[in-house]
């Protein structure tokens, strides 16, 4: 019994972790140290009508910042803005929040 509600509070906490500022934070990509500042990339023109640019940003992979170029991607039907990503400092760390379309 006790177990049962070990279990029972532990998928609540998760639940609510899962749906604090939306549902668009990744969980789990969490990092103790600032990131570097963002790289400016250039770009060249779109590859075709409908592309937008997605700036890169810096993922976190075994203690340390990776870079990830930005691309073109086509924005989904009835969404015209991409809103980037980012790193939101909270307590003692850095939580990833991903980019997503408007």
């Amino acid at each position: 019994m006790k177990n049962m509600i070990k279990a029972g509070i532990a998928t609540g906490v998760l639940f609510t972790l899962l749906t604090l500022d939306g549902c668009a934070a990744r969980v789990g990509v969490y990092a103790r140290v600032a990131p570097p500042p963002v790289r400016y990339e250039t770009y060249g023109p779109a590859p075709g009508p409908g592309y937008v640019w997605i700036n890169g940003y810096w993922g976190w992979r075994a203690n340390s910042y990776y870079w990830i170029g930005g691309r073109w991607d086509r924005a989904p039907q009835g969404r015209r803005r991409w809103e980037d990503g980012r790193w939101e400092h909270r307590g003692g760390g850095y939580v990833w929040r991903d980019g997503r379309w408007r």
